[in-house]
């Protein structure tokens, strides 16, 4: 029996590195893909070099440098055209232009400039190129012909009629690209004298180096580099990936470091008879703890190289998923090497070999004359270093609730950061002390109802404090991680919805299924309903230094009636946002920027602006961190052809407007509050993803370290059956214990998660924004009950078997 136990043990410890190897692996190729993978260079592959502006925001501070990506194309003056061209070996410069196009049916198309043809394999087929104002070429299949007339709107304007002077074939995407004449696209664009990148078409003998001396200040790309260039929104995506990877990671790293010594402690300590008598007869505490973490490396190399293995899948699965989900842009790809398996498992072992020797040092210190006597019972006090450092994370995590709620804002989603990992170590280093004040609270009620069973558990469990600590531990980390991050979204969620839904006030909302509704329609619609009905919002993220730290802020250009925007401005008046320097802020952001003062500000493009602060409001989440002036939005983002919605007072019949537009549609502030919640939950995706992967790990932890600590209880299992205790009242003492560990474990998680939950609800969306289901508490605390009691009683069972005569050995 001794053996299939210790086996036993060895399979739990074996199938937690297995685990762990993999979600650490897993988050390691996510990153990877963030480090390595490229844009694909499509339309830019036959370019020696793209000139372009830089797409991220740096501030060096103190040798440190603080970056953001931008979100906006940031654009390069064609006027620079001239200089690159006179590089040595560049046969021609295109400066690409493009633009979103609405056809007739609302089919959406990409519009592009003629020169762009020399970049891809497109032959004109019939007729010219297109020259004039109102003339473009489409694709031979599109069952046009040449000279006939389509209407296309384009730029912002109501849809016009174009000629069709050509017909063009091939090319990546051609079916989908209207060409217009290389000014008219320009103009189009919204910025004439700017286009997207300027493509450098040359030969060998064209260097990088010449061209970032005719191109001072901007971008040189070459190789795979190119491939961001065409596709910013990679690039983009590439950053945050690495900060998401880099902060779930670390985050992963401590809940397994956690877990892991908790369990390898409680299978050390299956051992301390052994590792005693090793003392005993001579042995060092040198020799004891090679012993210990010799056979940990035997259990955790095989395991981790397994993980390893298997987190290249998961990782690869992950990161589909989240491509599927537009949560990462199409352009993204999966860059699967070998150093995130090799990570996975270098991290994985180390941890197991560090857990071990920790788990190993106590017994590997005792006197050889205290060996055998150390046996007998377990500790029954903490050492001195474990309650001080306890009490001081204790301290930590209840002064960064205190920071959140006096500060507010910033502070306080910076402060909520330690908040939940600084109470969980205080409860795993103060788990004795929790656990016999869990015992105290329980056995009461325990007793009463089950005289013999229950006093059994309640004097088992007082007797073995410690190692019940390293139980209830996992259980609280379970819980209080799991349902504080998870409900923390939905309050964001929900936060965004309510403000949304209260600040909105507008009859009818104007939205469009594809670009945006265009600029045009503003006055199209003024003009039907009235002056002052109307306001045109449109979107766009912005940096900023908030806390001492580049943040990028969702914001909105605003114009028209600010009257249909409550955005409960607690300071300053929003009627004054107007003109080209005032701005907005949200108190989340605001900081000490009070009314009056001024901020620094990166536009969409990277543009620096330094606006003077007119009003601070409540309703960030609804409204974005800031409101700036519509036209100081437009004029630095991608497209300035369109708004992302119109405000609309009144019920006026605005059926003929919507006609005009081919694909706009009206809709009611409620239905769009919702589109914006869905919109939210989708952002907050990454979150939810590795919440789930981090508290699954945690939940495989909590059972096998529940098995493990069971299986190791085989002697004294066997010892009370010796002395009288039925097969029933030992199995009803386990389930009475295992109800007290697993209660007092959901009742210290369920309070780091109230805390944590009312510290955001209250400091950063405010209490009535708070959401928690009920029903998802049910289920979360259910999962934890059932596989916890099924992790005990399963390898009870088997220790104890249907005979008269059971054995301690």
């Amino acid at each position: 029996m001794g053996d299939a136990v210790r086996r036993g043990i060895a399979a739990g410890v074996a199938a937690a590195l297995v685990c762990a190897a993999m979600l650490t692996g897993a988050f390691g190729v996510l990153l990877e893909s963030a480090l390595r993978a490229h844009g694909a260079a499509d339309r830019y592959e036959r370019a020696v070099a793209v000139v372009a502006a830089s797409q991220r925001v740096e501030v060096v501070k103190d040798d440190q440098t603080d970056a953001r990506p931008l979100v906006e194309r940031a654009r390069v003056p064609v006027s620079v055209t001239d200089r690159v061209r006179t590089a040595p070996g560049v046969t021609k410069v295109v400066a690409d232009v493009s633009l979103p196009v609405v056809t007739g049916d609302g089919a959406v198309r990409t519009g592009r400039g003629w020169d762009a043809t020399a970049l891809t394999e497109v032959e004109l087929r019939s007729g010219r190129a297109p020259r004039a104002e109102h003339e473009v070429a489409v694709d031979s299949g599109s069952g046009r012909s040449v000279g006939d007339t389509v209407r296309l709107q384009a730029g912002g304007k109501a849809p016009e009629p174009y000629r069709v002077s050509g017909l063009v074939a091939g090319g990546s995407g051609a079916g989908h690209d209207v060409w217009f004449g290389q000014h008219t696209a320009q103009v189009l664009s919204g910025r004439p004298e700017y286009a997207n990148a300027l493509v450098v078409l040359g030969t060998k003998e064209t260097s990088a180096q010449t061209l970032r001396a005719a191109a001072p200040g901007l971008v040189v790309a070459t190789g795979a580099d190119r491939g961001d260039v065409e596709n910013p929104e990679v690039a983009a995506a590439r950053l945050d990936l690495i900060g998401i990877c880099a902060s779930i990671g670390g985050v992963a790293l401590l809940v397994v470091l956690l877990i892991l010594t908790g369990l390898l402690d409680t299978s050390v300590r299956d051992r301390t008879r052994e590792l005693a008598v090793l003392r005993a007869i001579g042995a060092t505490p040198r020799q004891v703890r090679r012993v210990i973490v010799r056979e940990t490396l035997k259990v955790a190399v095989p395991a981790s190289f397994l993980g390893g293995l298997l987190s290249l899948g998961l990782g690869a699965l992950l990161h589909r998923f989240m491509a599927e989900q537009g949560v990462l842009p199409q352009g993204l790809g999966l860059a699967v090497g070998p150093f995130p398996a090799v990570g996975a498992l270098v991290l994985t072992v180390l941890t197991a070999v560090g857990s071990a020797w920790l788990a190993a040092r106590r017994v590997s210190r005792i006197r050889p004359a205290q060996a055998v006597s150390e046996t007998s019972a377990e500790p029954t006090r903490l050492p001195r270093w474990r309650v001080i450092t306890g009490l001081v994370l204790l301290v930590v995590g209840l002064a960064s609730a205190a920071t959140a709620f006096a500060f507010g804002g910033q502070v306080a989603t910076a402060a909520m950061g330690g908040l939940v990992l600084s109470l969980i170590w205080a409860a795993a280093l103060l788990g004795p002390s929790i656990a016999r004040g869990g015992i105290v609270v329980l056995s009461p009620v325990m007793r009463l109802l089950f005289p013999v069973s229950g006093r059994l558990a309640t004097d088992t469990a007082t007797a073995a404090a410690v190692r019940l600590a390293s139980v209830i531990t996992p259980i609280a980390l379970a819980l209080s991680f799991g349902a504080s991050q998870l409900f923390v979204q939905t309050t964001a969620v929900n936060a965004t919805r309510t403000q949304a839904a209260a600040g909105l006030h507008a009859d009818q909302v104007l939205v469009s299924n594809g670009p945006g509704v265009p600029r045009a329609m503003y006055r199209a619609v003024e003009r039907t309903t009235g002056p002052g009905s109307v306001t045109a919002v449109k979107r766009t993220t912005v940096v900023m230094s908030v806390a001492a730290q580049l943040q990028s802020l969702p914001t909105q250009g605003v114009k028209g009636a600010l009257s249909h925007l409550d955005p409960d401005v607690k300071a300053g008046r929003l009627k004054n946002l107007h003109g080209k320097n005032t701005v907005a802020l949200s108190s989340n952001v605001a900081g000490a920027d009070k009314v009056g003062s001024t901020v620094s500000l990166w536009l969409g493009d990277g543009t620096v602006i330094r606006p003077k602060v007119v009003a601070v409001y409540k309703r960030g989440q609804g409204f974005g961190d800031v409101l700036l002036p519509h036209d100081v939005v437009a004029a630095h983002v991608t497209d300035a052809g369109h708004d992302d919605y119109l405000l609309v007072k009144g019920e006026a019949d605005l059926r003929p407007v919507l006609d005009r537009f081919p694909g706009t549609r009206a809709t009611s502030a409620g239905q769009y509050s919702a589109a914006l919640t869905e919109k939210a939950r989708q952002q907050a995706l990454p979150g939810l993803l590795a919440v789930a992967a981090i508290s699954l790990f945690t939940l495989i932890g909590v059972v096998t370290t529940l098995a493990v600590a069971t299986a190791s209880r085989r002697r004294e299992l066997a010892l009370l059956r010796l002395i009288g205790a039925t097969r029933g009242q030992v199995l009803t003492m386990l389930r009475l214990e295992t109800c007290l560990v697993l209660g007092t474990g959901a009742a210290v998680g369920s309070l780091v998660a109230a805390v944590t939950l009312l510290t955001f609800g209250g400091a950063v969306t405010g209490l009535p924004a708070l959401s928690v289901s009920p029903s998802v508490c049910a289920a979360v605390l259910g999962t934890v009950f059932l596989s916890g009691t099924a992790a005990v009683m399963l390898p009870a069972r088997r220790l104890l078997p249907r005979r008269k005569s059971p054995r301690t050995t």
